[in-house]
């Protein structure tokens, strides 16, 4: 399990955005395991079960540098609750963790698992590769990205949806680093499952 601890920067000098990332969480394409809540005046929390949901959370999140992320992989004690907030378990241990650590990242994020293994910081530090090459994209990048995402759209449908050329799509593509990106998604959702394949966890005395 997967748990994701957003907590927003400079909060006391900003508007407060945490209702609305929470309304974005619970309405996009994740499903999560315990949907997204505040639980606290500027901090998120949501468990999703599967590495890809995880990394496409850390993603969104990181994308606008207005949040520090933690992830933390682990087990959960069951039964689950009904809101996240009173969810407990070794994810949730992990997250805090981590999301401390994303503080002073330059990344803004941090990936722990509890128990702790090494393999952790490997999947962090590709993470922050990734999380690297997005700081660099252009906005024109984005649009393209944002246009191509989770869609059956070729770059000849993007270039007819911008009104420029398929070669001017393609050099934003290049420039972007979008096959880059999208070839580094499943590997690092296959290195996050491993790290979060730990059984669920039962209160002592249960079954």
């Amino acid at each position: 399990m997967f748990v994701l601890t957003a907590d927003q920067v400079d909060s006391r000098s900003s508007a407060d955005r945490v209702a609305a990332m929470i309304d974005a969480l619970n309405s996009g394409p994740v499903h999560p395991v315990l949907a997204a809540d505040r639980t606290a005046g500027d901090e998120l929390q949501i468990l999703v079960a599967g590495g890809a949901d995880a990394l496409a959370l850390i993603l969104h999140l990181t994308r606008t540098g207005q949040w520090s992320v933690g992830c933390g992989a682990g087990a959960v004690n069951s039964p689950l609750p009904g809101n996240i907030r009173e969810a407990t378990g070794d994810a949730f241990i992990a997250a805090r963790k981590a999301v401390d650590r994303a503080k002073k990242r330059p990344t803004r994020f941090a990936l722990e698992t509890e128990p702790a293994t090494p393999h952790a910081a490997d999947g962090e530090a590709l993470i922050d590769l990734l999380l690297a090459l997005r700081a660099r994209r252009s906005p024109e990048g984005w649009e393209l990205h944002d246009i191509l995402d989770g869609t059956d759209l070729t770059q000849a449908d993007a270039a007819q949806r911008l009104g420029i050329s398929p070669q001017a799509v393609s050099l934003r593509a290049r420039a972007g680093e979008l096959r880059t990106e999208q070839a580094a998604l499943e590997p690092l959702a296959r290195i996050l499952d491993q790290l979060g394949s730990v059984k669920p966890m039962t209160p002592e005395g249960g079954s």
